[in-house]
């Protein structure tokens, strides 16, 4: 039986531990959708026009190590914006979700657009300033040289970009529970999202 999980939200929110967390927990498959768009975008920094990238998208790109520098990270909200580039991955996600066991997929549209069906959709989000203190230790301890208040710029920038956007625009869907972190710890975050899903999954 499938069952799918859609949990968006904005970057260093927290969605994406929460929805590793969630998966482990149900047994369900994982799906970091971001990293399809990170994986377009670093190969349109490669120099490939990025539909072209996104339709010739192979799951190995996804294995890439400079897939979560900031330089991608800006090339991918760039990428996100451009409908070819949506078009030629949702197939791939919506297949991803219909899997047997249940599935778990992050993004920035699941719940409005790839799976607005799941039955259990969470929008995980926070204030701009704890995103960019967690995305900012996160860069010092990888040794990125910048600073708190060049982050939180970025963000606010792409958080822009990414809420503006014509297609898929970030948003939370009119059913989705939201689930705000900027108070709670890792472990409180993910037990709140593991009650809400259990409420709606049928064990």
């Amino acid at each position: 039986m499938s069952f799918t999980v859609a949990i968006d939200g904005p970057a260093a929110a927290g969605k994406g531990t929460i929805s590793r967390a969630v998966a482990v927990h149900f047994g369900f498959a994982h799906l970091d959708t971001g990293l399809l768009y990170r994986a377009v975008g670093a190969r349109m920094l490669d120099g490939l026009d990025p539909v072209d990238a996104a339709r010739t998208l192979e799951p190995s790109v996804l294995e890439r190590g400079d897939l979560r520098a900031p330089e991608v990270a800006q090339a991918a909200s760039k990428v996100a914006a451009i409908p070819e580039v949506r078009a030629a991955l949702v197939d791939f996600q919506r297949a991803f979700a219909a899997r047997a066991g249940g599935a778990v997929l992050d993004g920035r549209d699941i719940g409005t657009v790839i799976c607005p069906e799941a039955p259990a959709k969470l929008f995980v989000t926070a204030s701009d300033e704890v995103r960019a203190e967690r995305r900012f230790l996160e860069l010092r301890q990888k040794g990125v040289e910048t600073s708190f208040e060049e982050v939180l710029a970025e963000m606010r920038e792409r958080d822009a970009r990414d809420s503006a956007r014509a297609t898929a625009p970030l948003r939370p869907a009119e059913d989705a529970v939201i689930l705000d972190t900027s108070r709670l710890s890792i472990e409180a975050a993910v037990g709140a999202a593991i009650e809400t899903i259990r409420t709606r999954h049928p064990a």
